[in-house]
């Protein structure tokens, strides 16, 4: 059966309202995935509402609610949310630091992170050689014998396009198929307004303040960031990323919880996934693709003797030089 008939059939065993989740604080990708599998669905005869935990943050996704008319409710506004309610996580799976684990039932997981192990749904469709969300939820709409309305191919477009950076890291050949596919249906112009409004104003002196603090060893940067932002965290990785002879990034966010970790590389002998997993053993949790990930350890588990720079410092290189001795580069 396909994907797509196989969750049809059974969220229509929902005993109450279906839910999409995609995961706190989402991003481009998360969001256009989520609309693409909400639209899908209601076009196949099934309504759902998609909610999220935490603000949105970064100007893109605020400006894509706008101008692909998506519709996202925080969680803790929805009275009617319950444990008979059935939930669909989108751009993530159960378990994992950066989801908020709701009242309801996660019955089905779509996601392109790498599997974290949890088996537990009803349905799953974890694709971690994918460099997007987005593209799954493409594929559906082929599978369905669809043609995604312009609003949906444009987010979907814009959601593979944002994940993978242009289609320059971590993509699959199915990113671009699914790119090329929607490219024909969509608005090329929103995509332009979005790429010009992704910064706001308000983040530019925390951009500043973070680049005063770059250091590079060899072709490893560090940046530390005094903002909640994730998205700006991230988002100053990949700046980084993109200085001279710079092919790895560890960019932290220092915040009264704890430490917040981006992870970046083009190093293809070296796995950000691997990489921040090193980061944070036996302290906190972490995770990601190959070009991209992220990790978080707790005030409380964080050791008393380093400051957190000196120790993501420290675990960084001493990861990066045993792969050099090691033979693996």
């Amino acid at each position: 059966m396909l994907q797509i008939n196989e969750l049809l059939e059974l969220l229509k065993q929902a005993p109450d309202e279906v839910f999409i989740q995609p995961h706190n604080v989402p991003d481009p990708d998360a969001i256009a995935s989520s609309f693409g599998l909400q639209v899908l669905l209601g076009e196949l005869g099934l309504e759902s509402v998609i909610v999220y935990e935490q603000d949105l943050e970064k100007a893109n996704s605020l400006r894509m609610l706008e101008s692909f008319d998506i519709s996202m409710r925080p969680a803790g506004e929805v009275e009617t949310l319950g444990a008979e309610d059935w939930t669909v996580l989108v751009d993530v799976q159960k378990e994992n630091a950066n989801l908020t684990d709701l009242v309801t039932d996660e019955v089905a997981c779509i996601d392109h992170h790498n599997d974290n192990g949890f088996d537990e749904y009803r349905f799953k469709d974890v694709r971690p050689e994918y460099g997007s969300c987005s593209a799954i939820i493409a594929e559906y709409w082929n599978e369905a014998g669809l043609v995604p309305p312009t609003n949906v191919a444009t987010a979907l477009l814009y959601g593979i396009r944002s994940d993978t950076d242009g289609l320059s890291r971590g993509v699959h050949l199915r990113d671009i198929e699914s790119y090329f596919q929607l490219y024909g249906h969509a608005d090329m112009s929103k995509i332009t307004e979005l790429d010009n409004n992704s910064i706001h104003i308000s983040v530019l002196k925390n951009y500043s303040k973070a680049f005063d603090t770059v250091e590079v060893y060899g072709q490893t940067g560090f940046l530390s960031l005094e903002s909640n932002d994730d998205s700006l965290l991230g988002s100053a990785s990949d700046i980084l990323l993109s200085v001279e002879n710079v092919d790895i990034v560890i960019a932290y966010a220092i915040r009264d919880s704890g430490l917040k970790y981006s992870i970046r590389s083009i190093d293809r002998s070296v796995s950000a996934a691997d990489l921040v997993r090193h980061l944070v053993k036996g302290y906190g949790v972490g995770g990601g693709h190959d070009t991209m990930a992220g990790g978080f350890i707790s005030a409380e588990k964080f050791p008393d003797d380093r400051s957190y720079g000196t120790f993501s410092r420290f675990r960084a290189i001493e990861f990066i030089e045993k792969d050099i001795t090691s033979g693996r580069r």
